[in-house]
């Protein structure tokens, strides 16, 4: 961090930053109006792919998810953004400046985390060692400008997915970690719903079924793809409940 920036005073200006992104963000952040949503407008799902490789496998059980989601209800529309080829240096939550002329994307994808009109978000990454991918893990950690008392975020629904080379290779362990970091943004965070009902969507990128095709096809894991279409049914039906709720 720069001379006489403690990590205490550090955060206070992130918080700033975070009220500041755009115009929408800021009506957000101080008009408890702006914040709610009525059961009659359009929510918006945001589902945000986190591999390395545009379009892969993590990129496709991401729309599977948000079709599923989408499918609920007329009034959900749903988005999906992809981080491979954007620059998010994660050093930069920490106080560590860019370098000259050091390029950094994530101000494009915070504005979209911040609009007022999102209803959920949904992290989709691969596993690495049994956890998040490097973008993943960089875009939370530039997510601290949203832990303040007027996030953006705050009760906002959250689901998680990550496709793993194995089908115990860490896909659970990857799912509850980036969880946890959204529970720490005081979202609302769901897995799938029933019949497969457990963390959120898992779906796994080594099936034989997978490998047998022309390029890999991670719709032939059936499994995965229930997860996935639970996941995203069920953040459609809480963010609906949610929607409801304030139009009383």
């Amino acid at each position: 961090m720069a001379p006489g920036v403690t990590r205490r005073n550090f955060l206070g200006t992130t918080g700033t930053l975070a009220a500041g992104l755009t115009s929408g963000a800021a009506m957000a952040a101080g008009s408890a109006q702006a914040a709610e949503t009525a059961v009659g407008d359009r929510l918006k799902v945001l589902g945000i792919g986190c591999s390395h490789r545009k379009g892969r496998t993590t990129s496709t059980a991401l729309g599977v998810c948000l079709e599923a989601a989408r499918a609920v209800d007329p009034r959900i529309d749903v988005e999906l953004i992809e981080l491979a080829g954007l620059k998010i240096p994660g050093h930069v939550a920490a106080g560590v400046p860019l370098e000259p002329g050091e390029r950094d994307d994530f101000p494009q994808v915070a504005n979209k985390i911040a609009d007022p009109a999102l209803a959920a978000l949904i992290l989709a990454t691969p596993v690495y060692f049994g956890n998040m991918s490097s973008p993943c893990k960089a875009l939370i950690e530039r997510c601290t400008i949203f832990h303040t008392d007027h996030s953006p975020l705050t009760n906002k629904v959250a689901g998680v997915l990550a496709v793993g080379g194995g089908r115990n290779g860490g896909v659970e362990l990857t799912v509850r970690s980036v969880q946890v970091a959204l529970m720490s943004l005081q979202m609302i965070v769901v897995g799938d719903a029933r019949p497969t009902g457990h963390w959120g969507g898992t779906a796994w990128s080594g099936a034989e079924a997978v490998k047998n095709t022309k390029g890999p096809d991670i719709t032939r894991d059936e499994l995965g793809m229930a997860t996935m279409k639970n996941l995203g049914r069920r953040v459609a039906e809480m963010t609906l409940r949610l929607a409801g709720c304030r139009a009383c």
